[in-house]
């Protein structure tokens, strides 16, 4: 082939892989990779599927609690993600956290409708809620839009990002001394839907 040929080839080669999970960019290494479940596991009866590259979340006949946790547990990482909250959207991103069924430890930063804090951090079975952003950080959500989370967990300082508008900053003890990996929550009470994309986690050496 000519060397445009080889260009042309190599370009079409990476895009064509874009969506598999493991590749990096800037962002950092994507952890879902737009066809199925690999690299996560299934906490809870509700709905967890892809459809049109996107993961999706949806209240299942139980109704209750679920979760969709990585195999792989992270410690001092950056993550983004896309979301949409199709239907009411009370959701949330955990980290650090360990499942045993559908009991969580950890912590959650908040995807919920507007006003209900999307950004805050809580911490499940434990303290409650740590932090709350104000209200005027709230304004930040797009509900039924999509919408880009950060996430940014070195050591026990947490700082989350909403659209480009910072959320929280916290600095916290128990925090620090976890370890888990990453969940996406479906809240229960039925009803619910979120779709999610473009996750993408940097990990952070210390």
């Amino acid at each position: 082939m000519t060397k445009p040929t080889v260009l042309f080839f190599s370009l079409f080669l990476a895009l064509a892989g874009s969506h598999q999970s493991g590749i990096a960019d800037d962002e950092g290494i994507s952890i879902f990779n737009g066809k199925d479940l690999t690299g996560w596991k299934v906490h809870g009866t509700e709905k967890w599927y892809v459809e049109n590259g996107e993961l999706v979340c949806e209240s299942g006949p139980d109704a209750e609690y679920g979760y969709l946790a990585t195999e792989k547990q992270y410690k001092d990482f950056e993550l983004t993600v896309d979301f949409k909250q199709s239907a009411d959207g009370n959701s949330g991103i955990f980290f650090r956290s360990s499942l045993d069924g559908t009991k969580i430890s950890g912590w959650q930063v908040e995807v919920a409708p507007p006003n209900k804090n999307s950004g805050g951090v809580y911490e499940s079975y434990g303290r409650g809620w740590l932090i709350k952003p104000d209200e005027e950080a709230q304004k930040a959500l797009k509900y039924g839009e999509w919408n880009t989370m950060k996430i940014r967990v070195v050591g026990g300082h947490v700082t989350t990002w909403l659209n480009g508008t910072q959320m929280i900053d916290l600095q916290d003890e128990k925090i620090g001394e976890a370890n888990g990996s990453i969940a996406l929550q479906i809240h229960s009470g039925g009803g619910i839907k979120v779709n999610w994309k473009n996750l993408k986690v940097k990990e952070i050496a210390q």
